[in-house]
């Protein structure tokens, strides 16, 4: 038996990684991030327990990675679902409606990554929150920014406080009003979008399924 390629050996690699993070996602949405150990989340995803420690340093960061990748998938599942569009007021209104949307499907998810971001290891620079910063920085391009470098890092730290605004315990914002303040500050019209009241999930949030 020949052994594998170098390309096949990074594939097989390329999506052990991927059950990882989706087992993380599913298990700490489930059972909190206390309960969810690094054991469960390799039974859960099919793998060994010492892979996880060889892509990631810890709980923390397989958590936040695993997290950026949802919200990467669920931003770029808005952006280009039907009808597609290039008008980048219409696509600023639907990463702004995907990012709310995680707030209201996935609470416990992330409530947990924002309270770890606060910790003391900070914001992690993973390659899944590359992406996400991609999609987003080309959102505000879009958009029409004359200066994408510097209003990406606003438009992110806006989306951040309205996710910890709506899930602040015992003192939550409504989304609909985080919404509406966006909304004006980027000056986009309600029915941009996904609104609250519109047919389907905010964002069209993608399902915590795998591959």
């Amino acid at each position: 038996m020949s052994p594998r390629s170098a390309s096949v050996n990074e594939e097989l690699r390329r999506r052990s990684k991927e059950r990882l993070l989706q087992a993380t996602v599913e298990l700490v949405a489930e059972r909190g991030y206390e309960a969810t150990t690094l054991g469960a989340i390799a039974d859960r995803a099919g793998a060994a327990r010492g892979l996880i420690s060889y892509y990631f340093p810890g709980k923390r960061q397989l958590l936040q990675s695993a997290v950026h990748r949802l919200m990467h998938r669920t931003l770029q599942e808005a952006l280009e679902r039907e009808p597609r569009t290039e008008d980048g007021r219409e696509r600023l209104a639907r990463a702004i409606d995907a990012i709310l949307g995680l707030a209201r499907d996935q609470p416990v998810l992330m409530r947990t990554h924002m309270a770890g971001i606060l910790q003391a290891e900070g914001f992690v620079q993973c390659p899944e929150q590359q992406r996400l910063a991609e999609l987003l920085r080309d959102t505000v391009a879009r958009y029409g920014s004359p200066d994408p470098e510097s209003d990406y890092p606003m438009l992110r730290a806006l989306l951040m406080g309205a996710v910890f605004a709506v899930l602040l315990p015992g003192a939550p914002m409504p989304a609909a009003r985080l919404r509406e303040e966006l909304f004006q500050r980027y000056g986009l019209e309600p029915g941009m979008g996904v609104p609250p009241d519109g047919a389907g999930p905010p964002g069209g949030s993608v399902p915590l399924s795998g591959d």
